[in-house]
């Protein structure tokens, strides 16, 4: 089954775009990489996503707009997927662009993502999973994060507690070990602080490989405030998202220490608290190897200081060495997803999000009628039996 995933993260840059061939060889599901593309957004679509999300104020004109312009770049995106596949596939899993993840007390009440799948589908032809983390939060569940079923086929248990790191604009970890159920959960932010403090300081959506952090200097002061929030304290399972860490986040971090820090030490600090915080959960797991993917492995300074930490206890790499791509590693999740729903088969992992249940995830858009299922005469008229 030849599947097309798609992936764009809380750091809205562009959407990620896999085709993944899956063969079931008994209980072992196996994995074939077509190809992978990314497909960065235009400055205007990142400035409406941006003008959207929390805390700013918005109005349904504007929800409704960018869901169906972000459809048409999940189209676009979904037909790249398909020409990857050799020009056919069966299905496509598009999750949307997150742009609200209600939380409350630590429980999730619902979560909105954005993308007009009927677009997707009308565009390729083909069923579109979308809406994959509704069904985990019905089941009380927190609806994030879902990669963890992936890492848990992934990794091996039987080598020893192993995480899987994502480091996108926020920073999220698997566990592995044997005997023990599968742990995984938000950690922290990893590019959003970095990025909000990048469009700030710099006029720029990041900082390129990290160079403007490696020339500053950790702030202390900033550092101790960041590390007080007491979401960094609170147990999984718990997730998070743009509506706690953003620029107003961070702005109000820096008024609050009423002296002026210059740019290269506020990047240079927000380094060192993503890294801090991802380090602390590894430990705290005594994991003895990090299998990292996402954006922020594109970070060298980010990745060194990250390695640094580990040292002597835990051996950073990444998911390029198991053969995914580290840039698309969360697009062949996703892809996995849409092979375990496409088979009635649970994608949630209950000891991860907190659900009362393993939860079947999305909801299906077909393409038009079913080829399998026999099609009726069109009715031309209805009758009400008593």
């Amino acid at each position: 089954m030849r599947i097309v995933g798609l992936m764009s993260g809380t750091s809205y840059d562009g959407v990620d775009v896999v085709a993944a061939e899956f063969t079931a060889d008994g209980d072992t599901l196996r994995l074939r990489p077509i190809g992978h593309r990314e497909l960065a957004y235009p400055d205007d679509l990142r400035a409406e996503i941006g003008a959207l999300l929390p805390p700013a104020a918005t109005t349904i004109e504007a929800v409704c707009r960018l869901d169906n312009r972000l459809g048409e770049v999940f189209a676009e995106a979904a037909a790249a997927g398909v020409e990857l596949a050799g020009g056919a596939a069966d299905a496509v899993v598009s999750p949307g662009q997150t742009v609200f993840h209600w939380v409350e007390a630590g429980r999730v009440r619902g979560t909105l993502q954005l993308g007009a799948p009927a677009r997707v589908a009308a565009r390729v032809g083909v069923p579109v999973l979308h809406d994959l983390r509704s069904a985990d939060v019905a089941a009380g569940g927190q609806g994030a994060p879902l990669v963890p079923a992936f890492d848990a086929l992934l990794l091996d248990p039987a080598a020893g507690p192993r995480a899987a790191l994502n480091l996108g604009g926020i920073a999220n970890l698997t566990v592995v070990a044997p005997g023990t159920p599968v742990l995984g959960y938000d950690v922290g932010p990893a590019n959003a602080l970095l990025d909000a403090a990048a469009r700030r300081f710099l006029d720029r959506p990041c900082d390129v490989d990290g160079a403007r952090a490696a020339a500053g200097r950790v702030h202390e002061a900033l550092l101790a405030r960041l590390l007080a929030e007491p979401y960094y304290a609170a147990p999984p399972p718990k997730s998070t998202g743009k509506e706690l860490f953003h620029g107003g986040y961070l702005d109000a971090a820096l008024a609050a220490l009423g002296e002026p820090v210059a740019a290269d030490d506020v990047l240079a600090t927000l380094t060192e608290l993503t890294a801090r915080t991802v380090a602390d959960a590894c430990d705290r797991h005594r994991v003895t190897e990090v299998v990292a993917a996402g954006g922020g492995v594109r970070n060298p300074t980010l990745r060194a200081r990250l390695a640094a930490l580990g040292a002597g206890r835990w051996r950073l790499r990444t998911t390029d060495e198991l053969g995914i791509p580290a840039q698309a590693k969360e697009a062949y999740a996703f892809a996995l997803l849409g092979w375990l729903s496409w088979h009635g088969l649970p994608g949630a992992v209950p000891s991860v999000t907190g659900a009362s249940r393993a939860a079947v995830l999305g909801s299906w858009t077909p393409a038009g009628p079913s080829a399998a299922a026999p099609r009726p005469p069109a009715p031309r008229r209805l009758v009400v039996d008593a």
